[in-house]
């Protein structure tokens, strides 16, 4: 499949004494796919969006849709010519314009009755139709998002890219609102890049996620995949808690603190490795074996998470809300699952 979306070696640097906020990125974004760009502050996800957006211009690498080179050998095309539409962080809509003049002020080149045609069909889309008289700022936080996304859509973008979109909703509205723009941009095919420091958006939202560090690409997998087998220690304490072991590798085993642990993809010598919370268990200590020492449980209703004290480590488990073990117990760590090797000696 032809991607529609290319990224190739991205370098953007501000100040020539700090390292590139974007360095050598590369990736791929294909029709109907909403890709999101997971990192923290700093690690160029932002500045990645600018420069598919065009706001800004890379210092090295190409940015080409559909074959047609935006930026990069010498050709830098203007954001406007791009069709690449944007959601700010902000929603950046006018306070004092309505609903339906939002839509159109983005809207070039078409004859005033095209211009409202144009906004009525995309109100209808996002399902404010009923809300095309009214001034934005008597909507709600969701419905604003809705317009900013209908206005980004206007001008027929084949890509829309959202910066950190839901970031300025409470957090019952923002998984509503999320909910809604992802089935809103699946119905209509439309492709998507999301920038988001929020992992569990990101691993609802997205397709695929590729996660951001200093600049470059970590990884890039699917949800389920970029969760259950992270490639390095970062994407694996980012994506969600983690437990990293040291351990000494044999083939498809390793010998570590909690035993013998078997592995995803075989071996030898010095590795760390990642086994999440929920992949271990918790079993009454054995007279005569290894045990730990449970020094926190936490109540979360529909689970718990447990602290434990195990030689000179210390765990994460996550158990469900059967598991009754005090503080202060014994108790055995349990392996339920593979341990994911994120650091191998070379060889």
């Amino acid at each position: 499949m032809t991607p529609l979306l290319q990224i190739r070696g991205l370098i953007k640097r501000y100040f020539p004494e700090v390292p590139p906020a974007v360095d050598g990125l590369s990736f791929e974004v294909f029709e109907g796919e909403i890709l999101a760009l997971l990192g923290p502050s700093g690690c160029g996800k932002t500045t990645a969006l600018r420069l598919i957006a065009g706001f800004e211009t890379p210092d090295h690498g190409t940015v080409i849709m559909e074959g047609r080179t935006l930026a990069g050998d010498g050709r830098v095309v203007r954001p406007e010519s791009r069709r690449v539409g944007f959601v700010f962080q902000e929603f950046a809509l006018f306070p004092h314009l309505d609903v339906q003049r939002n839509i159109e002020f983005g809207l070039r080149g078409l004859t005033r009755s095209d211009r409202r045609a144009r906004a009525l069909e995309v109100l209808k889309m996002v399902d404010l139709s009923e809300q095309k008289s009214r001034r934005v700022q008597d909507l709600s936080g969701g419905e604003q998002q809705r317009v900013a996304l209908a206005r980004s859509m206007a001008p027929a973008p084949r890509v829309i890219l959202l910066d950190e979109p839901f970031s300025n909703l409470d957090q019952g509205l923002r998984e509503t609102t999320r909910r809604e723009v992802r089935v809103l941009l699946q119905r209509l095919g439309m492709t998507a890049v999301l920038v988001t420091h929020d992992q569990e958006e990101a691993l609802t939202f997205a397709d695929r996620i590729g996660v951001l560090r200093a600049g470059q690409l970590d990884q890039i997998a699917t949800p389920e995949e970029i969760y259950a087998d992270p490639a390095t220690p970062f994407v694996a304490e980012f994506l969600g808690s983690t437990n990293l072991i040291r351990g000494v590798a044999r083939g498809g085993v390793a010998a570590t603190p909690l035993g013998v642990l078997r592995l995803n993809r075989p071996a030898h010598g010095q590795v760390l490795l990642s086994i999440r919370p929920e992949h271990l268990s918790l079993e009454d200590a054995v007279e005569g074996e290894a045990a730990g020492r449970v020094v926190e449980r936490r109540f979360k209703g529909h689970d718990l998470t447990f602290r434990v004290n195990f030689g000179d480590e210390q765990y994460l488990v996550h158990a469900d809300y059967r598991c009754d073990h005090p503080v202060g117990h014994a108790v055995r760590i349990v392996p339920r699952e593979t341990a994911v090797v994120v650091e191998a000696a070379a060889g």
